[in-house]
């Protein structure tokens, strides 16, 4: 990796700056293939994602709905491995976007807390999602962040806590990831009324950036979150758009989804 690493607050302060939230998209590496997820993260940064997010696939996904954990399954069983993951965060790193990898920290553990750190900078990556950490139980991994100036993105959700609430901000750096409902991800018809008012509190807690998911399908849906939050971000329906269909076919139909969903950050009014 050359070049300076961009990190995810750089790229929603750059979005901010254009009068627009910013649009996070998250692609499993190894789905449908290795080359191919690769092929399809570059995509959407072309299609008008700022942010990018690499899952690394899990057995035990406790948060992933099922579109998405049939295809962390699917490159599981391609035999995807964290050095996949991290060729991945290279390449896609080296369009300039932000690029963090969404990971359950078992994996994380396993490869070594410090091994990983040092290796997801040295790839270019922004840093990490960890759905199952609290700041906490983090202590190793905020330290080992911290020393190669990696983001820390933790989640919140409409059950946290004021204590709660301020604790994770307090730990975090990149933004704060706002679970809009409770439960599993995946593609919803509506988004969860509820994600303005936790945005609001999380905000209340000293948040400097807060991005909204686990829903959002479209660009309409995009538009509505960019009206309250500083980013949007889309997981499951990048995934079923990918796998709609093979090959070339897939990747088209997620760069059309990724047009909608710019077109809708764009067209809704930052707060």
């Amino acid at each position: 990796m050359t070049g300076e690493r961009r990190t995810a607050g750089a790229a929603i302060d750059d979005a901010r700056a254009q009068g627009r939230s910013a649009l996070v998209v998250y692609l499993p590496v190894g789905y449908p293939d290795v080359e191919t997820s690769i092929d399809a993260a570059r995509t959407a940064v072309e299609a008008g994602a700022d942010i990018i997010e690499l899952g690394l696939p899990y057995s035990d996904p406790g948060m992933d709905g099922p579109v998405v954990a049939a295809a962390a399954q699917q490159a599981l069983d391609g035999g995807v491995r964290i050095s996949d993951v991290l060729r991945a965060v290279a390449e896609v790193a080296s369009t300039g976007a932000a690029t963090l990898v969404m990971t359950y920290y078992n994996p994380v553990l396993r490869y070594g807390v410090q091994r990983f750190a040092n290796d997801l900078a040295a790839a270019g990556g922004a840093g990490l999602i960890t759905p199952d950490l609290i700041p906490d139980e983090a202590g190793e991994w905020v330290a080992a962040a911290d020393a190669h100036g990696l983001d820390k993105v933790f989640l919140v959700a409409p059950s946290s806590t004021p204590e709660r609430l301020e604790m994770t901000v307090g730990a975090a750096r990149g933004f704060v990831y706002a679970a809009s409902t409770m439960g599993v991800t995946g593609v919803r018809a509506t988004v969860g009324s509820g994600a303005e008012v936790l945005v609001a509190r999380t905000r209340a807690a000293g948040a400097e950036r807060v991005c909204v998911g686990i829903g959002v399908s479209n660009g309409e849906q995009a538009s509505e979150i960019a009206a309250f939050a500083d980013g949007v971000i889309v997981g499951s329906a990048a995934v079923r758009a990918l796998g709609s269909a093979p090959g070339a076919e897939g990747i088209d139909a997620l760069r059309s989804l990724v047009i909608d969903l710019r077109r809708g950050v764009e067209s809704g009014v930052s707060a």
